[in-house]
């Protein structure tokens, strides 16, 4: 249960005790954020984000995070228009000294000017990596367009021209303004105890702060728009990128919940009506969502689309048809009922970690309503009606006033005055007739959102051998009423060639697309009615599927995944719908540079191997795939002797027994041998990659060969890769921190069953591409000729331990290890093993590491950008 207390200097404090996981999250939410800026500090509250990191009165550039990591933690930050918000989640035996970090970041912040310059530049590299992003760009017109006053019309991040103007004194100014107890709440859940964290709050954030709030800001009212506001112009894009807004009211105007509801029904997964109608039923869109962003302030009811140049004139009138049905037909109260029940399991999907649970405590918290705010918004979404509904969309769904912005392939011209008829279309046409919902018994109604917090309630591990041959694992755990299973096996990318390239892909797919019981869309309405989510997962080595669903509904949806997984009857016309979409991602990739830069980065290292291939395939092997060539595939390599099947959560593990040797016990036919797959080559050389893109950044690789999952040298490998990246390790220090080369730079390892590759990535301008690259190698040369130092040694070791500990909160991050793991021959308990196999590595192995697989004579570079 939450509670709240108030420091004497009026700052709040909200706590909630939870023991499911050793683990703490600390967050800090500042009641000031991009919308109480002036119009010459756009930016400024984003750039406090970066610079509270940057150095304090008692620690230096780069301690702050180098502790957090050396601890174990992690620590981020965010702007939004309204908020601030900083947090740090770690291992809870460390968590004293974690909310000391935070604690002086927010409050004793050094501003340094000289670190203040070169983060200056690192924003401006982050505001470049931003106008590469088609979705980035659409969202700015949008706010650009349907805000002409109210300071909602600034981009968060600022402009690179406001930024680079900003000097130590502006950003005190701000400072001071906003950053005072009184307009501050810390919010905490974790393995705590508030006896325990009472102390350290008043030490760290208590006493006199010397300054007070002095109100907030006065911001620009919105002005009704007297008609309807177009922007539509042309850009860099493979697809249309199209926004449609309706002028939506402030987060505590009583008619949001019913604003939230609308938006789920209408547009937000695949069985809402948007969904089913525009891109299932007519293929219009390649996606397409609708939803409701109510601030503080005013905001906007908006529906948003992607899709082909040729569909558009007939997707807006269709798509805004619908939303205009919301007007005209009460919803059904079976869909109304659904809707419900995922609003409320939303909240429960929210508690399996404790940075979840403290983001909801801060966010209500930060609103008028306080922490009590949720549990009204809850019953006020479980008191609305059907004519409630009606009411709000007959009040807000007006076209008269609607705003519409679009990112236009450089092919498609489309003139407001077309546009305007397309609406007009829309709204003279008759009412559209949606599809009922099929009508379902689902057990008693209503939902517990009470989490259990006494403490974790975790069996041991039950591993069967079923008499098909498959492996099972189950684990009981209580922390919260949901479960997670996951299936299993060997395939993915390394069973594909270029003929089949994009296999995986479309398989996983399929699986939920159609079985002897039921057809897609009964698959995706079922998927609501547990309150679950249901898909395929593929992968570089493995193929499958997973699922998360409300325990209450275990039987049932349990049920629904083992006929996926087992008895998928790839519909041809479900393939083609897939296929569609398939293709319009890969023709779309440019739009993504950065994965433009891994797909070449894999086809220089893997010249012959499978894993040169890209996951989506390309556009012949896709077309060319039919149902015969998935049917065959599912029967040779997705047969029970070939599965490991994995189930955590809030079960009884007789009751998963006794159903997956019904479902899994026997093999219906043999099982095919995997195929055999040639080891890859050395390289023969250094080879250098670069494709010409217009783009504001440049993105850059340096690859080279790396480990199978199962070798030793992984650990010193991931402890190699975790020294260099992180927010204190050197790369990030040495390149971001002093030299301001770029936003983000990180280095990872990719390994497979077969050896994988170990990267090194930079998004950076064109102009900075050398020094990039030089930087880069100056670091890995260095990390090969001289052993690591000790600290950084434990502070590594300490951080993947921690992130080990905060990554599997969830149960279906559990369940995918430990599937995973017996999968490729780790054992199922590898897991556990984890901290002490880490804590193993040594310096001499980190630096032998480094001097076997960083061989610059034999790698790849990559660049992609102008």
């Amino acid at each position: 249960m939450a509670l709240r207390y108030r420091l004497d200097n009026g700052l709040t404090v909200v706590f909630e005790e939870q023991h499911a996981a050793k683990v703490a999250a600390f967050q800090v939410w500042v009641k000031a954020g991009s919308a109480d800026e002036r119009l010459d500090q756009a930016g400024l509250a984003h750039l406090h984000e970066h610079m509270l990191f940057k150095g304090t009165t008692r620690r230096g550039p780069g301690e702050m995070a180098h502790a957090i990591e050396a601890n174990g933690g992690e620590v981020n930050a965010w702007t939004s228009f309204d908020q601030t918000v900083y947090h740090v989640v770690m291992a809870s035996a460390f968590a004293e000294e974690g909310l000391d970090i935070l604690a002086d970041a927010v409050r004793h912040p050094a501003f340094d000017a000289g670190e203040l310059a070169r983060e200056i530049e690192v924003v401006c590299e982050e505001i470049k990596r931003s106008q590469d992003t088609p979705g980035r760009r659409a969202s700015r017109d949008l706010f650009a367009t349907a805000f002409q006053k109210h300071p909602y019309l600034r981009p968060v991040i600022g402009w690179e021209e406001t930024v680079r103007g900003f000097t130590r004194e502006k950003v005190l100014e701000f400072y001071r303004r906003h950053y005072t107890p009184d307009n501050m709440v810390l919010s905490v859940c974790g393995d705590l105890t508030l006896e325990r964290l009472k102390p350290w709050v008043e030490k760290g954030l208590g006493g006199d702060w010397g300054r007070t709030y002095a109100g907030p800001v006065v911001r620009a009212v919105e002005p009704p728009h007297p008609t309807r506001t177009f922007l539509l112009r042309p850009d860099d894009v493979k697809e249309v990128y199209f926004n449609l807004a309706f002028p939506a009211p402030a987060a505590e105007h009583p008619d949001t919940p019913a604003l939230d509801v609308l938006a789920m029904i209408v547009g937000q997964g695949d069985a809402s009506r948007l969904s089913m109608e525009v891109k299932r039923t007519r293929e219009l869109v390649n996606d397409i969502h609708v939803y409701a962003y109510t601030p503080k302030d005013p905001g906007l009811f908006t529906l948003s689309m992607t899709l082909k140049a040729e569909k558009l004139t007939e997707a807006v009138p269709l798509a805004t048809q619908i939303l205009l049905s919301l007007r005209e037909e009460p919803v059904g109260e079976d869909e109304l009922a659904t809707v419900k029940s995922l609003i409320e399991s939303d909240a429960i999907y929210g508690r399996e970690t404790v940075q979840g649970i403290a983001r909801k405590l801060g966010f209500y918290e930060s609103t008028p309503e306080g922490i009590e705010g949720e549990a009204k918004y809850y019953a006020d979404v479980a008191a609305l009606t059907p004519a409630d509904l009606q009411a709000v969309a007959r009040k807000y769904l007006l076209l008269d006033r609607v705003t519409v912005t679009a990112l236009l392939p450089p092919e498609l011209v489309v003139t407001e005055a077309e546009m305007n008829r397309l609406l007009d279309l829309a709204q003279s046409a008759t009412p559209i007739a949606i599809t009922p919902r099929k009508k379902r018994a689902l057990g008693p109604a209503g939902i517990t959102l009470t989490a259990r917090t006494s403490g974790p309630s975790t069996s041991e591990i039950h591993l069967e051998t079923l008499p098909s041959g498959a492996t099972l694992i189950v684990r009981e755990e209580r922390a919260v009423p949901l479960y997670a299973v996951r299936a299993v096996y060997s395939g993915g990318l390394r069973y594909e060639t270029e003929a089949d390239n994009g296999l995986t892909a479309l398989l996983c797919r399929m699986l939920t697309r159609g079985t002897p019981r039921y057809d897609a869309e009964e698959i995706t309405h079922l998927n609501d009615d547990y309150a679950g989510s249901l898909s395929g997962a593929g992968g570089r080595n493995s193929v499958g599927m997973r699922g998360e669903f409300l325990t209450r509904h275990f039987d049932r949806s349990f049920d629904l995944f083992t006929e996926c997984l087992q008895n998928p009857t790839f519909p041809a016309a479900e393939l083609e719908r897939e296929r569609a979409l398939v293709l319009q991602d890969i023709h779309t990739r440019e739009d993504k540079p950065s994965g433009v830069a891994f797909d070449l980065l894999q086809k220089a290292l893997f010249p012959t191997h499978p894993y040169r291939l890209p996951t989506l395939g390309e556009k012949a092997s896709v077309e060319a795939i039919t149902p015969d060539i998935l049917r065959a595939h599912h029967q040779a390599y997705m047969n029970p002797s070939q599965l490991t099947l994995c189930v955590i959560g809030d079960v009884k593990t007789e009751d998963v027994v006794a159903r997956a040797r019904a479902a899994f016990g026997a093999n219906r036919h043999p099982a095919k041998a995997a195929p055999q797959i040639a080891p890859e080559p050395p390289l023969a050389d250094r080879r250098v990659v670069k494709k010409t893109l217009a783009r504001a950044q440049s993105h850059y690789v340096l690859g080279f060969r790396g480990l199978r999952i199962t070798d030793p040298a992984r650990l010193p490998l991931e402890v190699l890769s975790t020294i260099l990246s992180g927010q204190g390790g050197r790369l990030f220090i040495e390149l971001r921190d002093k030299k301001s080369l770029a936003y983000s730079v990180s280095s990872f390892s990719v390994e497979g069953v077969d050896p994988g590759y170990f990267a090194v990535y930079m998004g950076t301008s064109p102009e900075k591409v050398e020094a990039a690259r030089s930087g880069i190698q100056v670091e890995l040369e260095r990390i090969k000729q001289d052993r690591v130092l000790p600290a950084e040694l434990e502070r590594a070791q300490q951080h993947l331990l921690g992130v080990h500990e905060i990554g599997l909160q969830r149960n279906g991050a559990r369940a995918a290890v430990l599937a995973l793991d017996h999968a490729y021959g780790m054992g199922f308990e590898n897991f556990m093993h984890y901290g002490d196999q880490i804590r193993a590595v040594t310096v001499d192995a980190v630096l032998a590491t480094a001097q076997t697989l960083l061989d610059f004579d034999h790698s790849v570079e990559v660049v992609v950008g102008p």
